[in-house]
């Protein structure tokens, strides 16, 4: 009951239409381990179809060495980048919850409550 009540104050139960049409056939995933850091391979990581960034991977001041493309963000709560500007709005935000404080996070998130 406490999920399908949480489910029902999201503004979507499915992807965004431009990401269903979207044909994966060249994906990456960006961790948030530095070791892209000095590889300057931002310019091609952002040719890739669907760029995943992983917990709170940066990206400003690192756009030459991870790009700057981020078609999702996938983290659990406490892996969640605090700043702004690490979600943008083209992007989808994915939230791995598995614990029930998880559940609890995305509440206070969605209702604007301090947790």
């Amino acid at each position: 009951d406490k999920l399908k009540n949480l489910l029902e104050l999201l503004p979507e139960h499915d992807l965004p239409e431009d990401l269903k049409s979207k044909h994966c056939k060249r994906c990456v995933v960006v961790g948030s381990g530095g070791i892209l850091h000095g590889s300057e391979l931002g310019h091609l990581l952002n040719q890739f179809d669907i760029v995943i960034r992983l917990n709170d991977a940066p990206v400003q001041g690192y756009t030459d060495h991870v790009g700057n493309k981020t078609t999702i963000r996938m983290t659990y709560p406490e892996g969640a980048p605090l700043s702004e500007h690490a979600y943008p709005p083209a992007s989808l935000f994915v939230a791995a919850l598995f614990k029930s404080v998880d559940f609890k996070w995305l509440e206070a998130m969605v209702k604007n409550e301090t947790l």
